[in-house]
């Protein structure tokens, strides 16, 4: 048997995430007592652009650790991957679209222009949390336990 020189954490772990999805140890209902507390956390996403960088990882990080101790201590954990920045980022972002179409966000109107907020930010939100999502099913070894099932999103007060 050849052991290798250096631990690759993904040959070693990647089959054991896999089950833990496809088990739900990460949904709140894998603790079945009624009484038990219930501990809920939702990730920020990435900003609008979609970018990630080393915050978004020690914040992903500390998010996970405490969740997981939650979990150990016998809560009802649900750390649930956000999906939108409702703030000015996403204004300038969309802004800019837009102005490409030769519109502003005043020709729309508040209704409309929280509208196209919400579509154009549902594409790229996609986009960020395919990319969270593939970046920590690459890195098992660092791998999250969000609930990747479910999303919410802050700007419709809608969970999905």
């Amino acid at each position: 048997m050849d052991i290798p020189k250096q631990y690759d954490p993904r040959e070693a772990e990647e089959h054991h995430y896999a089950r833990w999805e496809q088990e739900g140890y990460f949904a709140p209902e894998i603790n079945r007592d009624p009484q038990a507390t219930v501990f809920s956390i939702v990730i920020p996403p990435p900003n609008v652009t979609g970018s990630l960088h080393m915050g978004h990882a020690l914040q992903h990080t500390m998010m996970d650790v405490l969740t997981r101790y939650k979990r150990m201590c016998g809560f009802r954990t649900l750390w649930l991957p956000g999906m939108d920045h409702a703030g000015i980022s996403t204004q300038l972002m969309v802004s800019r679209e837009l102005k490409k179409e030769g519109v502003s966000r005043h020709d729309l109107g508040r209704e409309k222009f929280v509208s196209a907020s919400g579509n154009g930010r549902a594409s790229r939100g996609d986009k960020s949390r395919s990319k969270c999502g593939a970046k920590a099913r690459r890195s098992i070894g660092r791998a999250r336990s969000l609930r990747w099932m479910r999303t919410c999103r802050a700007l419709f007060g809608k969970c999905l």
